[in-house]
């Protein structure tokens, strides 16, 4: 799962990149040295912490982006579901937003995207 994880990181990372130059291409201009600098603080600031029950994905600023269930016993969702953080501990475990084993989700920088 550790490949999966590094991927969903990737992708994470590669939203903000893509957030940043949509936001420049709005100004005509190519991505400044602070948006570079912005975009590098973001890439290394991004860590993931592992629990018997979670694995929790922190962005640069200390806020959690989300969690992914690591356990095969939980009750209402498999291995490698991506879940919103409810907060610092806990996710909103109302439903999945995606699993990384499937490889079936929608993210973006700021936390997986909500259900349709």
């Amino acid at each position: 799962m550790q490949q999966q994880i590094e991927k969903l990181v990737d992708d994470i990372v590669t939203d903000y990149l893509t957030w940043q130059y949509a936001c420049a291409g709005r100004r005509d201009r190519d991505i400044s040295s602070v948006q570079k600098e912005m975009f590098e603080d973001f890439k290394n600031g991004i860590s993931v912490s592992e629990g018997r029950k979670y694995i929790k994905i922190i962005s640069n600023r200390g806020s959690v982006w989300g969690f992914i269930v690591n356990t095969d016993t939980d009750k209402k969702f498999r291995k490698g579901d991506i879940l919103k953080p409810a907060g610092w501990n806990a996710p909103a475990r109302n439903a999945a937003r995606g699993n990384i084993l499937d490889g079936g989700y929608m993210i973006q920088w700021t936390g997986p995207l909500y259900l349709k």
